[in-house]
């Protein structure tokens, strides 16, 4: 037997508002569950629909990667990546160092509990993209992904959004002594996160995959570290600039839908806005969070509040979801220009 505790009133909903805005955007520009071009018909020709023309840019990636098939050749880019992503996360490092932090703890590092707490909190934010990417990964063997593309597009995107909002709000509203439905809560939000990326591994090959998780580990470690080891609330007033940046990034997300397939240089504009605005937005998100979560260490310390690693792992989960999707973007739009 457990409870559900509604929190209402203005000044809860602000505080969970950067963790609502940033849910509705969570899936890809190409999300297939928002067009209604995904829908085949049973007669209809694959080439003439959109989920065969993603296919045929997966293909020309595989054409691409058939260069390095040579096991040497493999080793010499296996760690070519690896130093790519070991420099952009040096990079970002001394980058956010420089530019932000100039300023550091001036009490000899960060106490033991906050230390434990924000532990905790990444270990349940590792879990929880395990959990996204094993899930995605067996849809996609069980064809759950392609029933879902081919079904009623409106329907199974605005139910997966419902069910998505809601699980968050379910976990966050527990109590964290009822272990058993707090944990079975989160774990329906990280499925429905699964079913939204999922589509990704259809149209995106592992190598590619691979690429932008280990660059999206790169920049959000970074991004951590300098959050970790700045004053105490030094970026806490982030929180409402980064939300009307969400709003904005949201915002160009939806204009393939409204503008006209002729305003080409706006619908460009529009997409990178999403793409490398949304990679700023979330990398300021992930800084916040990271500050956040010391704050509430503080506080539970004290006795304030108690002490929830879930609730505080779902807002580094979704910075962590909408960072990965702008990197596979990226780097599939990088492949296309090659060939």
């Amino acid at each position: 037997m457990f409870t559900i505790t509604m929190r209402a009133g203005p000044g809860r909903l602000a505080a969970h508002a950067p963790q609502l805005a940033r849910a509705f955007h969570s899936t890809p520009k190409t999300n297939t569950f928002f067009t209604a071009r995904t829908v085949l018909r049973a007669n209809a020709k694959p080439s003439s629909s959109i989920i065969s023309r993603l296919q045929g840019a997966s293909r020309g990636y595989h054409q691409y990667e058939s260069a390095y098939m040579d096991p040497a050749t493999r080793r010499k880019e296996l760690y070519r990546k690896l130093m790519i992503g070991g420099a952009i996360f040096g990079g970002t490092l001394v980058t956010v160092n420089a530019v932000f932090n100039r300023e550091t703890r001036e009490d000899g590092g960060m106490p033991p509990f906050e230390r434990s707490y924000l532990n905790r909190t990444f270990l349940h934010t590792g879990l929880g993209v395990g959990i996204i990417g094993l899930s995605a990964y067996q849809m996609v063997q069980s064809g759950f992904v392609w029933r879902i593309m081919t079904a009623n597009p409106w329907a199974v995107g605005l139910g997966g959004l419902a069910l998505s909002i809601g699980s968050m709000i379910a976990t966050r509203s527990i109590d964290p002594d009822n272990y058993i439905p707090k944990y079975l809560c989160w774990t329906a939000f990280n499925a429905t996160q699964a079913a939204l990326v999922a589509p990704l591994l259809t149209i995106a090959p592992p190598a590619l995959l691979a690429r932008a998780g280990l660059y999206t580990v790169a920049m959000m470690g970074s991004i951590s570290v300098v959050g970790a080891t700045a004053k105490q609330d030094k970026y806490m007033y982030l929180g409402g600039p980064l939300l009307a940046g969400a709003a904005i990034v949201a915002v160009s997300g939806f204009a393939p839908l409204i503008l006209p397939a002729t305003a080409v240089r706006t619908l460009a504009f529009t997409e990178n806005l999403w793409l490398y605005g949304g990679l700023a937005v979330f990398g300021g998100f992930t800084l916040y969070d990271v500050q956040k979560v010391l704050h509430h260490a503080r506080l539970a310390q004290r006795g304030i509040i108690k002490e929830d690693p879930v609730n505080e792992s779902i807002a580094l989960e979704l910075d962590f979801l909408n960072i990965f999707i702008r990197m596979v973007q990226i780097l599939m739009m990088q492949n296309n220009r090659r060939k």
